[in-house]
C-alpha cells in the first residue's frame, strides 16, 4: 500500500510540474496611444499577459477579443485576459491564465485608447 500511495503522489507531482511549465507568460508594453508589439504570433497553449506602462500618460488595461466579436461589447472579452488591476505609469501588471485555442484574436486598450492589434494563435 505504501509503495501505491508513493507511486500516485509521484505521478501527481509530475503532472502538476507539467502543468505549471505549460503556461508563459507574454510582454506587451503601452506606450502613449500604442502598444509597442503591433502583432503577436503564438502557439496553442495557456499564457499569461504581463502589461507593461511605459509612459503612456494615463493607466492602462489589456482586452482580448476572438476575430469576428464585437470588440466594444465586453461580453465579448476574454475577461481572463483582463490585467488583474490596472496598469499605472512605470508599473506592470499581469492577467489570469489564458488558455488560447488557434485563431486570430484582437488586442486593445480602451483606457490608452490604442488601435486594435492582432494575436494569431497557430
Amino acid at each position: 500500500m505504501k509503495k501505491l500511495i508513493t507511486v500516485f503522489t509521484f505521478i501527481l507531482a509530475i503532472t502538476f510540474t507539467a502543468q505549471a511549465q505549460e503556461v508563459k507568460t507574454v510582454s506587451l508594453e503601452q506606450t502613449k496611444g500604442e502598444f509597442t508589439q503591433k502583432e503577436v504570433k503564438l502557439s496553442e497553449g495557456s499564457y499569461i499577459f504581463n502589461i507593461i506602462n511605459n509612459q503612456a500618460g494615463t493607466d492602462v488595461g489589456f482586452v482580448l477579443v476572438p476575430e469576428g466579436k464585437d470588440a466594444t461589447d465586453a461580453k465579448n472579452h476574454i475577461k481572463e485576459a483582463y490585467v488583474t488591476k490596472v496598469v499605472e505609469e512605470g508599473k506592470s501588471e499581469k492577467s489570469n491564465t489564458v488558455t488560447l485555442q488557434k485563431g486570430t484574436y484582437t488586442y486593445f486598450c480602451p483606457l490608452n485608447k490604442t488601435p486594435q492589434y492582432t494575436l494569431i494563435v497557430e
